[in-house]
């Protein structure tokens, strides 16, 4: 686990404190419990412990993490476990990705109002799937899938989307029998597309009405009726995006597939290229020009703005199931699910043991066993470790 050469953390403990003091009047509480969580992460401030070698004898000390969900640092060790407990509800078809993606012109209003939108997100996308695959004309089956909200572009600007990861079929009405797709694109993207509209924008004028919605600044005029139904025109008469990709392998693939999206954050350590205290730059994917690789330098402070962007709602839960894989109804549908497709498998490979997501673990640098765990050390201990061997080996 090699420490990259430049970090969020990096830039937060450098710029982090001008920051808050120069932005006082929108900075939340919650935005510097990120930052501070960050800025501490895996540093002698939240303790420690003392790992060894049961091979080679060699010691070190790591330092703990913050587990804060927005660290580039923790996701690691969280997404591992989480993928390997979703290990039993895989299913032996191939399974769809598809995404639900709010038209810009919507993110200010999103953004005053994060925790009532998102979840109006993750509703009128699972409500459109569900819908749209109890219609016989299409599937009609009841379809179960997992969707994680992202809510950053590769500029880390606002972009509120979902991942929906679907196994390609349903459960018939009856329950009886495991119904497969007809079609190779699984469901018509013109019609997701269509009811995923008109469900978030009835779900918007709803919330309007019951004055659930928080109207500030520059949005204050939309609180008159007239002005936010003027508002909702413009997205209610575009095409809103909706991207379903080709169905990809059986449940040997599913896996590493997750990893790459259930515990992302808004930019990854390794995407960072240069701080010289001031400015940053970092890679980005220009997907509006063929998924070009660029680079973009922005201040430290207009950085930090972008990222904050992205902070979620105290408790807001981010991966959710639904269908048959939702949590109350998971345990009784799922085995009868694989029931039904062992006697009528498809012809995918079934799962193998190198579909195993494998946790991270820290591997002796003298010998590359792993290390074991030993004395839980606190932050002051360690402070006592460092000013009698100022050389501290750490990790």
């Amino acid at each position: 686990m090699t420490r990259p050469p430049l970090e969020v953390a990096d830039i937060v403990r450098a710029q982090g404190n001008r920051f808050i003091h120069d932005h006082c009047r929108w900075v939340h509480w919650t935005h510097r419990k990120v930052l501070q969580a960050i800025a501490r992460c895996r540093t002698a401030a939240l303790g420690g412990h003392r790992d060894h070698c049961p091979r080679c004898g060699y010691e070190t000390i790591s330092y703990n993490s913050c587990r804060d969900p927005h660290c580039p640092k923790c996701q690691n060790g969280a997404r591992d476990r989480w993928v390997a407990a979703r290990q039993n509800e895989l299913l032996a078809v191939a399974y769809v990705h598809v995404v639900f993606t709010l038209p810009h012109h919507l993110s200010p209003l999103v953004l005053q109002n994060k925790k009532l939108l998102y979840d109006l997100l993750f509703r009128a996308s699972a409500e459109t799937l569900l819908e749209v695959a109890a219609d016989p004309q299409h599937l009609g089956a009841e379809i179960g899938f997992l969707s994680v909200l992202h809510s950053w572009g590769q500029n880390l600007l606002h972009h509120p989307h979902v991942h929906c990861l679907i196994p390609a079929g349903g459960l018939s009405p009856d329950g009886r029998r495991w119904v497969h797709p007809r079609y190779d694109f699984f469901l018509p993207v013109p019609v997701l597309r269509r009811v995923f509209r008109g469900k978030f924008i009835d779900g918007l004028k709803r919330r309007f009405r019951q004055g659930q919605l928080t109207f500030a600044g520059t949005l204050q005029p939309l609180e008159n009726e007239k002005a936010f139904r003027a508002f909702l025109r413009p997205p209610f008469r575009q095409n809103w995006v909706v991207y379903a990709k080709p169905p990809f392998g059986g449940p040997q693939h599913v896996l590493g597939y997750l990893a790459r999206y259930t515990h992302r954050v808004a930019i990854a350590n390794q995407r960072l290229v240069a701080f010289d205290g001031e400015r940053v730059t970092f890679r980005w994917k220009d997907y509006a020009h063929g998924n070009k690789k660029r680079m973009m330098t922005l201040s430290a402070s207009e950085f930090l703005r972008r990222f904050l962007l992205h902070v979620l709602p105290l408790g807001f839960v981010r991966i959710r199931s639904f269908g048959f894989l939702a949590n109350r109804r998971r345990a009784q549908l799922l085995p009868l699910c694989q029931q039904l497709l062992q006697q009528d498998p498809q012809p995918h490979p079934s799962i193998s043991a190198a579909s195993t997501a494998k946790p991270a673990v820290f591997h002796c640098p003298k010998c590359d066993t792993a290390m074991l765990v030993g004395e839980k050390l606190s932050a002051l201990t360690l402070w006592q470790l460092t000013l009698t061997r100022p050389h501290l080996d750490s990790s």
